[in-house]
């Protein structure tokens, strides 16, 4: 399998490219069972985030990253899942087309979760940004849950993500036409 090598919070790592489509590759980064890079990003990341009452991120891969920058940071966070469990109450859903991701998928915050955003300030973080899709259906989860978003950032920005001025990454992440 192709890899594409980079250095990420000053920790080198190669990146499976996987295709996402038949035009068009990806490297695909994931924190998952890497301790070192997720801590080491967290610590990187958290220094050029605004200050914040809680950090928010979808279920899955942002995961490990907003638990590390909560818990060096803030110390709360919250997550968007994609699944109602029983214990969700009344939750409100916001759909999403991620690049990685097949299908339509619907981001959901319990109403219990939701009103802990309420007023606060909240930094919004992911693994990567690529498309936006998934940063957009957090920012309405946020601003339907009253939180006041006071940044997005990420470990890497993918593609025309990084020309972006709105978020905060580490890195850039090109993406591989074929």
């Amino acid at each position: 399998m192709e890899s594409y090598k980079m250095k990420i919070a000053g920790l080198e790592r190669e990146l499976p490219l996987c295709e996402v489509s038949e035009h068009l590759d990806i490297a695909a980064f994931v924190m998952f069972g890497d301790v070192e890079i997720t801590t080491a990003a967290a610590a990187e990341l958290i220094k050029k985030c605004p200050e914040h009452d809680i950090v928010v991120t979808a279920e899955a891969k942002g995961i490990p990253l907003c638990y590390e920058m909560a818990r060096i940071g803030c110390g709360d966070y919250e997550i968007a899942r994609k699944s109602v469990k029983v214990y969700d109450d009344n939750p409100i859903f916001c759909e999403v087309q991620s690049i990685t991701t097949k299908a339509v998928q619907k981001l959901c915050l319990a109403e219990s979760r939701a009103n802990r955003l309420k007023g606060k300030r909240v930094l919004i973080v992911d693994d990567v940004i690529s498309t936006g899709a998934s940063l957009e259906a957090l920012e309405k989860l946020v601003d339907r849950a009253g939180g006041i978003i006071v940044g997005k950032a990420a470990v890497l920005a993918e593609g025309e993500a990084a020309d972006r001025d709105d978020i905060i990454f580490l890195e850039k992440l090109p993406v591989f036409p074929k």
